[in-house]
């Protein structure tokens, strides 16, 4: 095994509970996902579509624009960053096997 693979393996023993935790999951891949709604925003707003925005003026509740891209932020911080987690815990099982052989 490589030193990276052993700092890995002592690294992710120590912290993979932690990292498993949905809420930290959430409050640390947010502003990921906010930068992820950030074009949706520009979009909307630069009023590029006339059409589009006269649509959205007449027909949208601001809150429920806000909601929509909190929601949208919320689920791409916590599904990336569990993703994130599964492929680090099939790594750390890989290398497991792999120095068990």
């Amino acid at each position: 095994m490589t030193e990276e693979e052993k700092d890995f393996m002592i690294f992710w023993e120590a912290n993979r509970e932690k990292e498993k935790n949905t809420w930290r999951q959430l409050l640390i891949g947010l502003p990921l996902g906010m930068i992820f709604t950030l074009p949706i925003l520009v979009n909307l707003f630069s009023g590029w579509n006339k059409r589009a925005t006269m649509v959205a003026n007449a027909q949208i509740n601001p809150v429920i624009l806000i909601i929509a891209v909190l929601a949208i932020a919320s689920f791409f911080a916590i599904f990336n960053k569990k993703h994130r987690w599964d492929m680090n815990e099939q790594r750390y099982n890989e290398l497991k096997t792999k120095k068990e052989k």
